[in-house]
C-alpha cells in the first residue's frame, strides 16, 4: 500500500496530546507521545468512543468515556492483551504528514 497525505506537520497534536483527523470516510487517531507521532484506530473497542479527544498517560492512550487505556506501541487494551486497534504507519516528508491505512 501506499502513503497518503492525512494533514500537515503544523496540524499535529502537541506533546502528549491527541487529535482526530478523517481520512477517506474513516476518522484517525494522531498521538504525540514525547515527539514521536502515532496513528491508531479512533474508535474505542469498549462502546465507540472518540480517542482523539482523549489523552495521553505515561505510554497509554486513554478513552475520555470510560477510561480505557491503550498501548501506543501495540494498540493493545491494558486489561485485555487480546483485544487491540490496528496502528498505522505514519511519517512526515516536506512538511506533510503520510500516513498508510
Amino acid at each position: 500500500m501506499a502513503y497518503i497525505k492525512l494533514t500537515n506537520e503544523a496540524e499535529l497534536p502537541g506533546d502528549g496530546e491527541a487529535k482526530e483527523f478523517e481520512l477517506a470516510g474513516k476518522t484517525i487517531c494522531v498521538a504525540n507521545l514525547k515527539g514521536r507521532i502515532m496513528a491508531i484506530d479512533n474508535v474505542c473497542l469498549h462502546m465507540g468512543g472518540p480517542l482523539g479527544q482523549g489523552f495521553i498517560e505515561g505510554n497509554k492512550l486513554v478513552c475520555p468515556w470510560h477510561g480505557w487505556e491503550y498501548d501506543l506501541g501495540t494498540g493493545q487494551v491494558a486489561d485485555d492483551p487480546e483485544a487491540k486497534l490496528a496502528l498505522y504507519p505514519i511519517k512526515i516528508e516536506n512538511g506533510e504528514v503520510l500516513i498508510e491505512v
